[in-house]
């Protein structure tokens, strides 16, 4: 059985997922490992990505992109991660941040910066976290202080995938001081090699090491006035619409890593033998790959409801908190099954089910900790 079939995909996402599967087929999987252990930055995959068409697909045609919508993002989003999520997290945030430069950006700033990135030429990035400052987006300290001709940037961020790698990030920091919080931050276009743009990669992570996420430290940078994106003030409302895209993408990071959860169980669970037959006929092993499928299709029935309601803009924020929340979880919950049910050589490090376990910790905090999410449902559902 097709764990990721296409059934529940719509009609118009079917090619690019079925391209989708095929190149992670060719070229994801059979490098996951070696990337696992080796922690480089998996160049060659991303070139062949892009080389397929497969790499910043989300920009408009307009700019050189394919205009790929919301559910053809999910469903290319299931199909790599289910190869390896390193390498898949490379891959989609080579175009990350794009979609506010395309919904609140200037003409002149789309055909600056969205072109060279539909084209390949360049790579671009999203700065909003800081080092004591995650899911908090109306308490980040970084700012940005209006000069003569622009604004000069002065802090910290961190977790910010491509900080090393991309020619140019979007970037949010504090622009005021007023009783709403809210409104007190802006988003910029940040060129990585202006002057007083540092960046070092971070520690390297448990899981996902295909990906690589750094550290900056701005010291008065300098932004031209014409690199603000959108409205002064407009940072944190334009974020939190942003945001709510990227979770329904990120609910389709736990599909594809629950998928290879249950498959390598599965396989695992009628190759071995104990007690004189194979694992998969002791009852107790046939209820928690129950356990695993109900998790999964439930998940994923919620996760594409959710992708059609927040692309109609139908109370989005509260569909990307539950479709978010739920897939990541079910990954946890089918990755520590699988780990169970492999016994000893779970703990393996050439093991697949080994790597989907480290890696599934990860989207469960990214996007905003489950935890926000959960406060999002509440608020929102009333």
């Amino acid at each position: 059985m097709d764990l990721l079939d296409d059934s529940v995909v719509p009609k118009h996402a079917r090619e690019v997922k079925s391209e989708a599967r095929e190149f992670a087929e060719e070229h994801i999987a059979p490098n996951a490992a070696d990337y696992y252990e080796s922690g480089e930055y998996p160049w060659p995959v991303l070139e062949a990505g892009m080389d397929a068409g497969l790499v910043a697909g989300d920009i408009a045609e307009a700019y050189g992109g394919k205009g790929y919508d919301l559910a053809q993002i999910l469903a290319i989003a299931e199909e790599f991660y289910r190869a390896d999520a390193g390498i898949a997290l490379t891959l989609q945030l080579a175009s990350f941040g794009c979609e506010m430069v395309e919904a609140y950006g200037t003409e002149e700033q789309k055909e600056t910066y969205l072109r060279p990135v539909a084209e390949n030429d360049q790579i671009s990035g999203l700065a909003v976290s800081e080092p004591e400052t995650g899911s908090d987006l109306a308490g980040m300290s970084t700012t940005a202080t209006a000069v003569e001709g622009g604004y000069e940037l002065s802090g910290e961020k961190y977790w910010v995938g491509n900080a090393v790698e991309a020619d140019w990030l979007t970037v949010y920091a504090k622009t005021g001081d007023g009783s709403d919080r809210y409104s007190n931050y802006t988003l910029f276009i940040v060129e990585t090699d202006t002057d007083g743009y540092e960046a070092e990669h971070i520690p390297e992570k448990m899981g996902m090491r295909a990906s690589k996420q750094g550290h900056i430290v701005f010291e008065d940078c300098f932004v031209p006035a014409e690199n603000v994106v959108g409205a002064e003030g407009g940072g944190f409302y334009a974020l939190a619409d942003f945001f709510n895209h990227g979770r329904i993408v990120v609910g389709g990071h736990g599909l594809g890593l629950a998928a290879a959860a249950i498959e390598e169980a599965e396989a695992f669970v009628h190759d071995r033998n104990a007690f004189g037959r194979t694992v998969n006929e002791f009852q107790a092993v046939q209820h928690s790959i129950a356990d695993m499928r109900l998790g999964f299709e439930s998940a994923r029935a919620l996760n594409w409801r959710a992708c059609e309601k927040v692309a109609n803009g139908e109370n989005p924020g509260y569909w990307a908190a539950l479709a978010k929340t739920k897939s990541t979880e079910v990954a946890v919950d089918c990755a520590q099954r699988g780990m169970q049910l492999h016994g000893g050589r779970s703990i393996l490090t050439d093991r697949r089910i080994a790597r989907v376990y480290r890696d599934c910790r990860i989207p469960v905090i990214y996007e905003g900790a489950n935890e926000i999410q959960r406060n999002l449902i509440y608020r929102q559902s009333r």
